[in-house]
């Protein structure tokens, strides 16, 4: 099973979008909403090029927002089980 972490700030649309994507394919996530159990330098240090929200993280590598985790899921076939 890989890991898959959505970094997120309230009033994000593109979060939301991620969020309920991820659930509709079964995929589980962990998140860490800024301000609340993520600080602006954990943010950083995770992700040192992050200018917008959300950011996601999948086996500890940055895909980067939801437009790229699109890309991600059908450049590679990621159903969240590591299999494709």
């Amino acid at each position: 099973m890989m890991e898959v972490l959505v970094l997120t700030k309230d009033g994000c649309v593109f979060c939301d979008k991620t969020k309920s994507l991820l659930t509709q394919m079964h995929i589980p996530f962990k998140t860490r909403n800024l301000n609340e159990n993520l600080t602006r330098e954990e943010l950083l240090e995770l992700c040192p090029t992050a200018r917008t929200f959300p950011q996601i993280i999948i086996s500890n590598k940055v895909i980067g927002g939801y437009s790229e985790l699109i890309t991600y899921i059908q450049d590679t076939g990621f159903n969240g089980t590591g299999h494709g």
